[in-house]
């Protein structure tokens, strides 16, 4: 089935596509979709389908269509030490866990221009600084994780170390990326103190317990 995009993006395929979270199909005849608005990259929130065989609309209604992963610019050019965090449980055990290792929190949408941008340059940093950990949050998945972080433009960035917990945090573009560097060289060499690691602040554990998306046992 061939799917033409009034944008201009064609994709084909010979099995039905799957349309929204639900994974509702739609197959039969050739079928275009016409666009009243995008939300990012890959996701559209609202098609009307036409049968171009029959020359009418067969409905309008609210689907997300989900592109191929090739399409999705925040997975390309990813280093190994470069992790998509899926749960703040996920964000706080990894920090926890990290010892001396200087990890950076890259907080990013998909639809963010400026994130996709800076993000090649990204993962030429994380190439060239093996030992440091990069922990991505996708602000359209996570936005309760983001907001009880007090994260409130993109892109954004938080730097930790060690028992330090953490040492800095700025936004930062394309047009400032020397922050990013400097950050990188101030805090990414030698070693830091004696001492587990201590990862997020307490006051931010308890507002994500209270968000519900991370349990209350995690807070000591």
């Amino acid at each position: 089935m061939a799917v033409s995009l009034r944008e201009g993006f064609c994709v084909s395929s010979s099995s039905p596509l799957a349309l929204d979270k639900k994974k509702t199909l739609i197959g039969g005849s050739t079928t275009s979709l016409k666009f009243s608005s995008w939300k990012n990259d890959f996701i559209v929130k609202q098609v009307v389908l036409r049968d171009q065989q029959a020359g009418r609309d067969i409905s309008a209604q609210n689907f997300s269509i989900y592109f191929p992963q090739s399409t999705r610019w925040w997975d390309k050019g990813e280093m190994q030490n470069m992790i998509e965090i899926g749960s703040a449980q996920e964000l706080v055990d990894t920090l926890m866990n990290a010892g001396n290792r200087l990890v950076v929190l890259d907080f990013y949408s998909p639809g963010c221009g400026a994130c996709r941008v800076l993000h090649p340059k990204i993962c030429q940093i994380g190439e060239s600084n093996p030992d440091a950990l990069f922990l991505k949050v996708n602000y359209e998945e996570h936005r309760s994780l983001c907001c009880s972080l007090n994260i409130r433009v993109l892109p954004f960035f938080r730097f930790y170390r060690g028992p330090q917990g953490r040492v800095c945090s700025f936004s930062c573009t394309n047009a400032t990326i020397n922050k990013f560097r400097d950050a990188m060289a101030k805090y990414g060499l030698g070693r830091c103190g004696p001492g587990p690691s201590k990862g997020l602040e307490q006051t931010e554990l308890l507002k994500l317990a209270l968000a519900g998306i991370l349990s209350a046992s995690t807070i000591h």
